[in-house]
């Protein structure tokens, strides 16, 4: 088990975001999370690397306790990659300058080390001929390729996803898809907040449904999406466009 989230709990103020959420991810799994807009979704991603303070509740990744006094948050987020929506690079650096930061401030890397490490894997994300590029000159979709890489150049354990594709116009959308199936066969574990429910059919390990702050159904895929046993999921799967 790499990751185990118990009885975890959000609020802002009287609003609970978060209800008690319990879930495991092991070694190499991919977990989609799908649900209707404002059921904690994002919330929870945001908790398991600790850019939001959960209010109650145990998240333990690779057996440490995230929210024990005193633990180290550089060293949490350099193992828990994170993408977002949002691509939030740097517009004054290139592509290689955007990957390179982290591993020179972070890793403390020499100006050469970090350069080879994030050309490769710029170069792994099908980015190697777009290095001295500035954001602006980059589709959405390569933007959030450099956004992937530059969380993978740290090597982490586990990435999280959130929506990495909502930010997109379709036509790019399968640019992103195509590097989350890459690091599926490299046996990234994963887990990805996300509307793509026909990718999430196809390469999920198992699908997680939440609806107002709460778990209401897990299982395989197939499960999930052709005979959900809770009435709230049927619901929810005969709405989403595949």
């Amino acid at each position: 088990m790499l990751m185990s989230v118990s009885g975890l709990r959000l609020s802002y103020g009287a609003t609970e975001v978060l209800k008690g959420i319990d879930l495991e991810v092991d070694h190499g799994e991919t977990i989609f999370v799908i649900g209707p807009s404002g059921s904690g979704k994002s919330s929870l991603l945001r908790c398991c690397n600790r850019l939001e303070e959960p209010s109650a509740g145990s998240i333990v990744f690779d057996g440490q306790e995230l929210l024990a006094k005193g633990v180290d948050l550089n060293q949490i987020r350099r193992r828990i990659g994170m993408v977002f929506q949002s691509f939030n690079l740097y517009p004054h650096m290139t592509a290689l300058g955007n990957v390179r930061l982290a591993l020179r401030r972070v890793l403390k890397l020499s100006r050469d080390e970090a350069d080879a490490v994030a050309k490769a894997q710029l170069d792994r994300v099908g980015l190697s001929s777009y290095i001295s590029q500035y954001p602006s000159q980059l589709s959405g979709g390569q933007q959030q390729r450099v956004a992937i890489a530059r969380a993978l150049a740290l090597e982490p354990r586990i990435m999280l996803f959130d929506e990495p594709t909502s930010a997109l116009d379709p036509e790019l959308v399968s640019e992103v898809l195509g590097v989350l199936s890459e690091l599926k066969l490299d046996g990234m574990t994963m887990v990805v907040v996300s509307h793509e429910m026909r990718f999430a059919r196809s390469a999920a390990d198992r699908v997680v449904f939440m609806a107002d702050g709460q778990i209401i159904e897990t299982g395989p895929p197939e499960q999930i999406f052709t005979s959900p046993e809770v009435a709230r999921t049927r619901d929810f799967v005969a709405q989403a466009a595949f």
